[in-house]
């Protein structure tokens, strides 16, 4: 039988795209005290290209971060098991780290 994929195995893979992707780790922004920046409006500001652990449903999924807020499933998994997002994700790595060749 398999080894169970973790939580902190998949933030640990997230890492490492957010890595490749060179963009910052949170979601959000935040100041040198880690306290959250907010637009003149007041909303939260989007670290465009983050990429997230999002889970919903009983399952997980990769969620990145657009320009101006809101998300996208970049692997249009849907919810999955910890095991189906761990495969995807790592596929998702090792296709920015190629450049998309093969």
């Amino acid at each position: 039988m398999a080894n169970r994929i973790t939580q902190k195995q998949l933030e640990a893979l997230i890492a490492r795209i957010n890595d490749a992707l060179n963009v910052p780790q949170e979601p959000y922004a935040h100041d040198a005290n880690g306290k959250p920046i907010r637009s003149d409006n007041g909303g939260l500001i989007a670290n465009a290209g983050t990429v997230y652990l999002a889970g919903a449903y009983g399952g997980y999924r990769l969620e990145q971060m657009c320009k101006g807020g809101g998300s996208r499933d970049p692997l249009y998994s849907g919810y999955v098991s910890k095991r189906e997002l761990y495969n995807g994700a790592y596929a998702y790595l090792l296709g920015i780290e190629t450049g998309g060749k093969a």
